[in-house]
């Protein structure tokens, strides 16, 4: 069976979206692109915006299309703990600098699976929870598979020009404090810390990455995602 995609316009949907029809229209625009390798799609957005469960969903819906889906986190790409934080543990800039291995997630994941690459790519460099590093061998991904990878800052220098779409998950800082702090309450050992945390570490350096970089502006698909059942397409289509 072949689906016809829907063609972008680039014009805000008016009607009542559901979840099932936003995440849709962005798998539709996915599988219309063919650039001769993976297309490489970023999910970006503030912690606790829903970056990874929106990714999955997109991931779910372009393989249901018939598009083989690869779906990675960021957490895989981390640098080591004493890297992490090396200027603080609280640290905001020390979170928005040294959280994520940029260069050594390009090297093994955006440029193979880029223009003139092999398509082996690597699934994981570290595991965060034992941190220690992952030695697994590549992964060979199909010409014509669709890679989204969910995370924060991806729209950092360090990877630009790296990306053939862009989804930027556009949550208010509250919605995205309430939802990260109520996931991360055990990990931190109470509600108190956890919202200490996204205050002075998490959130504090997504400010600073709004800021400096303006990822709304720049991506090419925008999702508004304060209410997880009910986004708002606020983008679709090159800016």
């Amino acid at each position: 069976m072949t689906i016809e995609p829907a063609r972008s316009t680039g014009s805000v949907d008016t009607t009542a979206p559901t979840r099932d029809r936003v995440i849709g229209r962005i798998a539709d625009q996915l599988i219309a692109r063919h650039p001769g390798h993976p297309l490489r799609v970023a999910v970006d957005g503030v912690t606790g915006a829903g970056k990874t469960t929106l990714a999955r969903a997109i991931a779910a819906e372009v393989d249901r299309r018939g598009r083989p889906a690869i779906q990675l986190s960021m957490d895989g790409f981390h640098h080591p703990r004493a890297h992490r934080h090396r200027q603080g543990r609280d640290s905001a800039l020390g979170y928005y600098q040294d959280a994520y291995d940029f260069p050594g997630f390009a090297h093994a994941v955006l440029l193979p699976l880029g223009p003139g690459g092999d398509h082996r790519y690597r699934r994981a460099l570290i595991d965060l929870a034992e941190d220690r590093p992952v030695d697994e061998p590549p992964v060979t991904a199909p010409a014509d598979a669709v890679l989204v990878v969910d995370g924060s800052f991806l729209q950092r220098p360090e990877l630009a020009g790296l990306w053939d779409e862009v989804v930027f998950t556009d949550t208010s800082f509250p919605v995205a404090r309430r939802r990260g702090t109520r996931r991360d309450t055990g990990l931190f050992g109470g509600l108190d810390r956890a919202e200490h945390a996204f205050d002075t570490r998490y959130h504090a350096a997504c400010r600073h990455y709004l800021a400096e970089i303006d990822p709304a502006a720049h991506a090419t698909i925008v999702v508004g995602n304060d209410d997880l059942d009910h986004p708002v397409l606020r983008r679709s289509g090159r800016p």
